[in-house]
C-alpha cells in the first residue's frame, strides 16, 4: 500500500489561470511497405488528418514516426515505441495489423499564466495521456466493426479501396474526438450493465429465445434499456465496441422527445397489445411509405476467426433497444421489416414497461438514503464491467463528474501507476482539499474512491473504503 499527498488546485495563481486542454495536432495511418523507395515515399500513407497539410510535410511527418519506431526496435525488436514525449506534444503509435501504423499527435494540456511584468507564460503540462492510447485502439476496433480488417479491404479492392474506406470513417469519426472530456472511464472503455431481479432478467432472455424462433434469420442479438446492456450473443470483444458505437453515436441521434411518463406501466386498456412504441433506428423509417429503403448498416465480427459480415437490426421501444444481426447475404424486405414491427414492438413495449415498473421497485425497497460520503468507480477487466457514481452525465463530447477536475485528474495518475506493474496493489493519496483517494487493483478488478472526510487518518480511511466493498461489491473479492 502506498501514500501519498496531492495539491488540488487551490493556489493564488488560481484566479489568473487560464487553462486549454489537450487538442489533436493530426492523425494519420501509414504502411512502409507501400513506399521503400525514393520518390515513392507519399504511397506510405493512408490516410492524413487534417488533409489541409502541405504533401511533403506529411511525408516528413510520416517519415519522422517511421524513423522512431525502427530506432526503438534496436532496443526492443517486439515492443517498439508507443509514444514519444517532447514539451509542447506527444506522439501515439500503434500497429494494429502488421506494418499498418496509426499515429496521433495530441498537443498537450497548457496552463497560461500572467508574470510579475503582466505578460502571459505558457505551461506545458506534462501529465500522463493514456486516453489518447486507448482512443487509438477504439478508433481501430470501430473502423473493423464497420469495413472489416485492413488487409480484408486490401483482398477486396487493394490499397485504392482502403483509402476510400479509411477516408469515409476517419473523416466523420475524428469529428467526434473531444479530448478535453476524456477520462478514466475512455482509457477503460467498459460496458454499464443494468441490474435487475431474476425473474425480469428470465423474462428477457425468454422474449429473445421467441424473436430469434419468430425471425429464424438471425444470428444473434443484444438487449439494453437505459444505454446500459443486459444480454448479448455477440463474442465480448465485438459487444465492447458495437456498445460504444450505439450508446455514444446511435442512440443520442434518436433521442426523441418523450411524454413524460411515457415508460410507465402500460394500461390496462390496451387493446389486444396491437398499439406498441416500437420503431427501427436502423432500416425503414415510414413502414407506411412502400419506397421506404430497407437499408441497414454493415458490421464485421469474429475478424479473427471465421469472419462474419453482418447486418445490424436496431429496434427500440421507450427505453429497451434490442439489437438483431442477420447474414450480410440477406437483404431485409420491407415485408419482414413490417413483420418484424408487429412482432417484436408490442412485445418489446411490455416487456420496457415491466422492466421498469420492477426497477422503480426495487429502488424504493432499496430506500432513498442521504448523499454518501464517498464516489467511486469501478472496472472489471474480465467482463469489461463497469460503474461509476462519479459521473453524473458521460456523452463523447461532456464528462459531467460531481467532484473537482483536479481529483479526476488524480485518479488518472493512480491507474498509470496500476498500468506500470501486474501485481495487485493499493494507493491512498491526500488531496490539499481535504478529500482522500483511494486505488485498489485486485484479481483484474479496479476500485477507485474518492472520500471527504477532512480529519480522517490512513487507517479510517481505510476501514472506510472495506465498508464501501462490503455494501456495493459484497460478492466481489478484494485483497487486503
Amino acid at each position: 500500500m502506498a501514500a501519498a499527498a496531492a495539491g488540488a488546485g487551490s493556489g493564488p495563481w488560481a484566479a489568473q489561470e487560464k487553462q486549454f486542454p489537450p487538442a489533436l495536432l493530426s492523425f494519420f495511418i501509414y504502411n512502409p511497405r507501400f513506399g521503400p523507395r525514393e520518390g515513392e515515399e507519399e504511397n506510405k500513407i493512408l490516410f492524413y488528418h487534417p488533409n489541409e497539410v502541405e504533401k511533403n510535410e506529411k511525408i516528413r511527418n510520416v517519415g519522422l514516426c517511421e524513423a522512431i519506431v525502427q530506432f526503438t526496435r534496436t532496443f526492443s525488436p517486439s515492443k517498439p515505441a508507443k509514444s514519444l514525449h517532447t514539451q509542447k506534444n506527444r506522439q501515439f503509435f500503434n500497429e494494429p495489423e502488421e506494418n499498418f501504423w496509426m499515429v496521433m499527435v495530441v498537443r498537450n494540456p497548457i496552463i497560461e499564466k500572467q508574470s510579475k511584468d503582466g505578460k502571459p507564460v505558457l505551461e506545458y503540462q506534462e501529465e500522463e495521456l493514456l486516453v489518447m492510447c486507448h482512443c487509438l485502439f477504439v478508433y481501430f476496433f470501430k473502423c473493423i466493426l464497420f469495413n472489416g480488417t485492413f488487409l480484408k479491404a486490401m483482398e477486396d479492392g487493394g490499397v485504392k479501396l482502403l483509402k476510400e474506406r479509411l477516408e469515409k470513417f476517419f473523416h466523420r469519426y475524428l469529428q467526434t474526438l473531444h479530448l478535453q472530456s476524456c477520462d478514466l472511464l475512455d482509457i477503460f472503455g467498459g460496458i454499464s450493465f443494468f441490474p435487475l431481479d431474476k425473474m425480469t432478467y428470465l423474462k428477457i432472455q425468454s422474449f429473445i429465445n421467441r424473436m430469434e424462433e419468430s425471425l429464424n434469420i438471425v444470428k444473434y442479438t443484444a438487449f439494453l434499456y437505459n444505454d446500459q446492456l443486459i444480454w448479448s450473443g455477440l463474442e465480448q470483444d465485438d459487444m465492447r465496441i458495437l456498445y460504444k458505437y450505439l450508446t455514444t453515436s446511435l442512440f443520442p441521434r434518436h433521442i426523441e422527445p418523450e411524454l413524460a411518463g411515457r415508460d410507465s406501466p402500460i394500461r390496462a386498456e390496451m387493446p389486444g397489445n396491437l398499439q406498441h412504441y416500437g420503431r427501427f433506428l436502423t432500416g425503414p423509417l415510414n413502414l407506411n411509405d412502400p419506397d421506404a429503403k430497407c437499408r441497414f448498416p454493415k458490421i464485421f465480427v469474429n475478424t479473427d476467426d471465421t469472419y462474419e459480415e453482418l447486418h445490424l437490426i436496431v429496434y427500440k421501444a421507450m427505453s429497451a433497444a434490442v439489437c438483431f444481426m442477420i447474414d450480410a447475404s440477406i437483404h431485409p424486405t420491407l415485408d419482414f421489416c413490417r413483420r418484424l414491427d408487429s412482432i417484436v414492438g408490442p412485445q418489446l413495449t411490455v416487456l420496457a414497461s415491466d422492466i421498469c415498473e420492477q426497477f422503480n421497485i426495487n429502488k424504493r425497497m432499496s430506500g432513498s438514503e442521504k448523499e454518501p460520503q464517498f464516489k467511486f468507480i469501478y472496472f472489471n477487466h474480465m467482463n469489461l464491467a463497469e460503474k461509476s457514481t462519479v459521473h453524473m452525465r458521460k456523452t463523447p463530447s461532456v464528462s459531467l463528474t460531481s467532484v473537482h477536475p483536479d481529483l479526476m485528474k488524480i485518479l488518472g495518475d493512480i491507474n498509470s501507476d496500476f498500468t506500470r506493474v501486474d501485481e495487485d496493489e493499493e494507493i491512498i493519496v491526500k488531496a490539499m482539499s481535504d478529500y482522500w483517494v483511494v486505488g485498489k487493483k485486485s484479481d483484474r478488478r479496479e476500485l477507485y474512491v474518492i472520500l471527504n472526510q477532512k480529519n480522517a487518518n490512513l487507517i479510517e480511511v481505510n476501514e472506510e473504503v472495506k465498508k464501501l466493498c462490503a455494501t456495493q461489491f459484497n460478492n466481489i473479492f478484494f485483497l487486503d
